[in-house]
């Protein structure tokens, strides 16, 4: 008995200990919880079990207790009984954080969408590929480098979840784990910020907008705030300050995620931290900058705003699994929550492979896909414009010429033009517990080089 009573008296102490040193971040553990599990739940029809050892199996997320109403379509998630958050599912806006005090609601206007099939075959459509055979493809090794990406039965180390090789416009090679397929969205997290960036390549291209110019936006016009241009804020280098760290106590990416009610007003009040050109920074108040008022500015009204992102590009090239989830304004979450399959992740790739040209369709100028692949001063050849680049050698056993999608807990989408070459992974674990550079070495060398 006396054991026992030890032991309930170190568990106490335990849980008062993390109690203790995650109080203050109890909401923000509590609403990724509520939030993650609502999307996938909803977007995924994957069970409950599923999403709590995968999605939200991470410590201290995984200590958040999860409640889901079905009939609602909503989620609760609790730590220890405290700081219970709710999330709630919407039809073609996905699943939002309700946020304490603020007085929006999380009904909006939906998106219009278009997913009539095309009758044609992948990438253009979804019917069965035809049966094309490459010499210059070793099929053989490429299934064992493929196979080897993902982990034994019983173990947790790559956490692959699905991988992607599409050559000349053809699947040559495909995988996924037990309970994922070629029909399961998959979330991008970061990858997103490149379709907010695609956003305004589209844009740029109709005409509508110049990204050298400066924003004009109000709160700017009397400082020297007024100085920073739409390409500063894509490439990330507008010297404003921000925080873009998750578990620091001066954090100012979660209190936007998981406390805003309007994400995209989140770097407004932002200072300088230095000129704009001068200092590349990773920021996701940046992205939703771009994807919030100075895109909606562009637009006579919020169901234009919501069209334009499915009708000019997402389902304009087939992606119709796509969802970019909004905020409780109305407000697409360009930072951070995109989902779509595989294979339409894929398909993002592929149309700036093909230079923005989707089946004789001229999406974005040709130039655009070498503006984003174009290193941001001070990145040291690692970011272009919402993109990741290998100009720098990030990975050295990888071709130069290489830009990405990246995205949180590794997710990928690979761009190789030299190679015409896209690899897709998602997963759960990023560099070093998955080595992304063998994986591309490796892709690579199932091809020869006259491919």
């Amino acid at each position: 008995m006396k054991k026992l009573l030890r032991v309930l008296a170190l568990i106490i102490i335990l849980l008062g200990i993390v109690v203790g040193l995650y109080y203050s971040k109890l909401e923000v553990i509590t609403g990724l919880a509520a939030k993650m599990s609502a999307s996938a739940i909803f977007m995924t029809d994957r069970s409950q079990s599923s999403i709590e050892s995968g999605d939200i199996g991470f410590f201290p997320i995984n200590l958040a207790k999860i409640d889901v109403d079905k009939k609602e379509r909503s989620v609760s998630a609790s730590l220890f009984g405290l700081k219970e958050r709710k999330a709630v599912y919407r039809e073609g806006l996905g699943a939002v954080l309700l946020v304490e005090d603020s007085d929006k609601k999380p009904e909006s206007e939906s998106p219009k969408r278009d997913r009539s099939p095309t009758g044609l075959p992948f990438p253009y459509g979804d019917r069965a590929q035809k049966d094309t055979i490459f010499d210059e493809v070793d099929y053989s090794k490429l299934g064992r480098v493929v196979e080897n990406l993902f982990d034994p039965v019983g173990e947790k180390e790559k956490q692959t979840r699905s991988v992607l090789v599409v050559y000349k416009d053809q699947i040559v090679a495909e995988k996924y784990i037990d309970g994922f397929g070629p029909e399961t969205p998959m979330l991008g997290w970061s990858m997103t910020k490149s379709i907010t960036s695609t956003i305004y390549g589209i844009l740029q291209h109709q005409g509508k907008i110049d990204i050298q110019a400066t924003t004009g936006l109000e709160d700017w016009k009397n400082d020297d705030r007024k100085k920073i241009t739409y390409h500063n804020l894509l490439q990330m280098n507008s010297g404003l300050d921000w925080v873009e760290d998750y578990f620091a106590f001066n954090s100012d990416t979660t209190p936007m995620l998981y406390f805003s009610d309007d994400m995209g007003t989140s770097q407004i009040d932002k200072n300088f931290s230095s000129e704009p050109d001068k200092s590349w920074y990773y920021s996701s108040g940046t992205t939703n900058l771009l994807a919030g008022p100075l895109l909606k500015a562009k637009f006579n009204s919020q169901q234009e705003y919501l069209d334009f992102w499915y009708t000019e590009l997402l389902d304009k090239i087939g992606m119709h699994s796509a969802v970019i989830e909004t905020d409780l304004s109305g407000t697409y979450i360009g930072s951070s929550y995109g989902w779509a399959t595989t294979r339409d992740w894929a398909k993002f790739g592929l149309l700036y492979l093909k230079k923005g040209n989707w089946n004789g369709e001229q999406i974005f100028d040709p130039s655009w896909s070498e503006y984003v692949a174009t290193p941001t001063n001070t990145s040291e050849g690692r970011y272009g414009a919402q993109f990741w680049l290998n100009a720098g050698g990030h990975y050295p056993d990888a071709p130069r010429d290489i830009y990405s999608c990246n995205g949180f807990q590794g997710q990928y989408v690979f761009i190789i033009p030299s190679r015409g070459l896209v690899i897709v992974r998602t997963g759960l674990a990023k560099e070093p517990d998955f080595d992304v550079n063998a994986m591309l070495q490796e892709v690579i060398s199932c091809f020869s080089e006259s491919s």
